[in-house]
């Protein structure tokens, strides 16, 4: 069981990663107003969503203790993140307040994940 839990952490980064890629990729055209959600980052939110969950399941399965309230702020911010970007996606250029409320919030998001214990 810690095999499949260690492997959906892996892809759970994967996402985070893709998510905070695009976002960093783009923020030279934030500064010049061009800035645009990237099909990368709203496949990593989902990725995050959907390995998010199994790892929940997974980790109550296996005995682990899990933080239900920690888990839960991740996912709201996670939820807000999903929205804005899922929103936006088909924009050729996104507000710059509220890209940099994406890539806020993802880093948010990673702080949680690693600093709250």
């Amino acid at each position: 069981m810690d095999v499949l839990i260690h492997l959906f952490v892996g892809l759970h980064i994967i996402g985070i990663a893709a998510l905070l890629g695009g976002f960093l990729t783009q923020m030279k055209s934030m500064s010049q107003g061009t800035a645009r959600f990237v099909p990368g980052m709203l496949h990593g939110a989902l990725t995050m969503l959907f390995t998010g969950a199994i790892l929940f399941g997974l980790n109550q399965v296996a005995g682990h203790h899990v933080d239900t309230i920690k888990i839960g702020v991740k996912l709201a911010v996670l939820i807000v993140i999903l929205g804005l970007v899922y929103v936006n996606r088909d924009e050729e250029s996104v507000d710059k307040n509220q890209f940099a409320l994406v890539g806020g919030l993802t880093m948010v998001n990673i702080f949680i994940a690693v600093l709250w214990t």
